[in-house]
């Protein structure tokens, strides 16, 4: 289920762009002002009935901050992605793969610094994929995610979890709180941030996330 990743080469040539990958359910390329040559880049995963259009506006500020590309895929369903419908990895892991390979061919990115974040669904889906390709993306950014399930975790990506104490959609206590502790003891480094709200990404909150994992030097 591993990633294929080439040498990245060229530049996007503009600041917004569509994958060209997916038909009529595609993505988003963005790349801000403020990314340098060997940018980091985070694929973000919308959450249910979204699309990465729609849902990469909760990092949309974080990554003009801090140079980074962002990647924003839609699924294959209108729904969501495919372990949270079949409950198993399919066609959406094939697209991701698909979309790894072009960014970064497409852009004068650093692969070493490839991070998968999402929102929601996204989340959870991040954290499954983030955790099985440890080897591929060093870090999870996940907001507001509500399980996680990885097969056979590879590598050990730092990891970012937000929840909101009243989230409505998923609860603290049944997800984020729960799995927490569990990905301390197997040894990941866990940076988790709660606050006052409900299901959703507080600027704040996606800038703090972006921030720790990109590190304090970089931002404008």
């Amino acid at each position: 289920m591993g990633f294929r990743l080439r040498p990245a080469t060229g530049t996007a040539g503009g600041r917004d762009e569509p994958l060209a990958l997916g038909g009529e359910r595609d993505g988003v390329l963005y790349v801000p002002d403020t990314a340098e040559a060997g940018a980091p880049v985070m694929v973000f995963l919308h959450g249910a009935t979204g699309s990465g259009r729609a849902h990469m506006r909760a990092v949309l500020g974080a990554v003009d901050r801090y140079g980074v590309i962002l990647v924003a895929p839609d699924s294959r369903s209108g729904g969501t992605w495919d372990l949270i419908a079949e409950r198993r990895f399919g066609p959406d892991v094939a697209f991701l793969d698909a979309v790894l390979d072009s960014v970064v061919d497409r852009v004068d990115a650093d692969t070493s610094r490839l991070a998968l974040g999402g929102v929601s669904d996204g989340a959870s889906y991040a954290l499954s994929v983030g955790l099985a390709n440890g080897d591929v993306f060093s870090a999870v950014l996940a907001f507001s995610p509500g399980f996680l399930a990885a097969p056979e975790p590879v590598g050990t990506p730092r990891v970012f979890i937000s929840h909101g104490t009243a989230d409505p959609i998923l609860p603290i206590d049944a997800c984020s709180r729960a799995f927490v502790p569990m990905l301390s003891e197997a040894g990941y480094e866990v940076m988790f941030r709660e606050f006052d709200g409900g299901h959703t990404v507080p600027p704040p909150v996606a800038d703090e996330g972006v921030r720790w994992w990109v590190g304090p030097g970089r931002g404008n």
